[in-house]
């Protein structure tokens, strides 16, 4: 009775101990220092009435250095540039050719990037956000990550991570990035072909406005 008891104890321990949202997140704070993915973006705009809701769709590449680093480029059919140097955030609207810079440290607090690549922990991510355990769906952990600020542009973030081998070590990675805004938009970001702890050159996170760009600093 005392082995059953023993190895039903460890039993019990196991399943408690197994990731939840928050554990593979912190986890992915831990362990994923950079990484490069490819993605998919879907954006659902709320319905009007008697309407059925309206989609658009786009790809890219994202890259980031934790902390502070990261660069999302967006292919047609919205063509950007979205580069964070640790200093400035940089985005740059090819169409029409406009680089717009804010600071970086104003304009990314309650942000969904702070949530994947510039917090350095869940201690700094906690001081702008409530982070709760998501119901585990499509075989990932997810966590809920409400703004503390009621006056941004972000309603709630809810963050897919799965739990995987690297170098006979365990680590997450970033699966699906789900975003609602203020006005009721979602945004579904889904992520492939990801590259934990890559190595990638200083110039990945450097901007140089390109001649002739409108420049506007806020």
């Amino acid at each position: 009775m005392k082995k059953l008891f023993a190895i039903l104890s460890i039993a019990v321990c196991a399943m408690a101990a197994r990731a939840d949202g928050l554990g593979a997140l912190e986890l992915f704070l831990k362990t994923a220092s950079s990484g490069r993915a490819e993605f998919t973006q879907v954006v659902t705009a709320p319905p009007r009435e008697g309407q059925v809701a309206r989609t658009r769709n786009s790809s890219g590449t994202f890259e980031f250095q934790r902390p502070g680093r990261f660069r999302f480029v967006y292919g047609k059919p919205l063509a950007q540039t979205i580069v964070a140097d640790g200093q400035t955030l940089w985005l740059h609207d090819l169409d029409l050719n406009q680089v717009t810079a804010r600071s970086q440290a104003s304009a990314l607090g309650s942000t969904p990037a702070a949530l994947i690549a510039a917090a350095p922990d869940m201690r700094a991510l906690q001081a702008d956000y409530q982070l709760a355990n998501g119901p585990e769906r499509e075989g990932l952990q997810w966590v809920v990550a409400t703004p503390r600020a009621r006056d941004g542009q972000v309603q709630s973030v809810r963050v897919g991570l799965r739990e995987v081998e690297q170098g006979g070590k365990k680590t997450a990675e970033l699966a699906a990035l789900e975003i609602v805004d203020s006005f009721g938009q979602r945004s579904l970001l889904s992520f492939s072909r990801v590259q934990l702890n890559v190595s990638l050159p200083p110039e990945t996170f450097r901007f140089k406005p390109p001649a002739g760009a409108d420049v506007i600093r806020q």
